[in-house]
């Protein structure tokens, strides 16, 4: 692990206890503070970069939020700097656009694994090797959307490194491949687009940690397509509360499988 000067991680500035084992990783820095309102007793703990850490407690644990920025690169330098802090358990939330046609605005969707139409994740594994979430963190999801009354969709996300090549891939020089690949999704049962589950499960998987993933659902470009119905959303605060929730019921789990 490569330190800066004063002891703490190279970019996210945090060290051993600083954090706590279960980590909610959003992208954007300014959500950060939003996110840490849900803690007891929050403090922020690093600020470098596109890394803004808060840490506080749920249920008497320490937990802990740290944004990624946008993209693999980013998000996989966050959970391999936040493992050699003590952190072992991630949920990456954030904003999606919807694919599959029954996937609409202000929905959540819940990521069971991720195409790895991205560079990050085949620095870590080959081609082959699957970007899956962790089955416990994904049952937490899935019964926190539950008990919020979510109206949720668990299945397969794509990931990608250009947002623009999916929202306009005939712009783009490679535009064959990405609009063939684009349809393959769609047949597949792709639910909704993304930029870090592929990284963030394959990497997870890497270092033997757990993560999962869960968004709020801003748009479907397919709906759009179709002349359906396409409600705008840019509320995250549902899918904040579902992965909050979720770490709640780990920490449940967790303490009662130490009995």
């Amino acid at each position: 692990m490569v330190y800066s000067d004063n002891g703490k991680t190279y970019h996210t500035h945090t060290g051993v206890g600083d954090v706590g084992r279960y980590v909610i990783l959003p992208g954007d820095p300014k959500r950060c503070v939003s996110i840490a309102r849900y803690f007891d007793q929050p403090e922020l703990v690093a600020d470098s970069r596109e890394y803004v850490t808060y840490t506080g407690y749920l249920d008497g644990v320490k937990v802990s939020v740290t944004s990624t920025g946008i993209g693999g690169p980013s998000a996989s330098i966050a959970m391999e700097e936040l493992v050699q802090c003590g952190a072992d358990t991630f949920i990456r939330i954030g904003t999606c656009g919807g694919m599959a046609l029954d996937v609409k605005g202000g929905d959540i969707v819940i990521a069971t694994g991720a195409v790895r139409m991205e560079g990050t994740s085949k620095e870590y594994a080959p081609i082959e090797f699957p970007a899956v979430a962790n089955f416990e963190v994904l049952c937490s999801l899935v019964e926190a959307a539950k008990d919020l009354g979510a109206r949720a969709h668990t299945g397969v996300v794509e990931c990608k490194d250009s947002f623009y090549g999916q929202h306009s891939p005939e712009t783009k020089p490679v535009s064959y491949e990405l609009m063939n690949k684009w349809e393959a999704w769609l047949r597949l049962g792709c639910l909704a687009s993304e930029m870090e589950s592929a990284a963030l499960f394959t990497v997870a998987s890497y270092l033997g940690v757990r993560c999962g993933s869960t968004f709020l659902v801003v748009a479907n470009q397919e709906r759009a397509k179709k002349g359906l119905d396409n409600p705008l959303a840019h509320d995250t605060d549902l899918a904040v509360r579902v992965a909050v929730e979720a770490i709640r019921k780990l920490i449940a789990s967790d303490l009662k499988s130490k009995d």
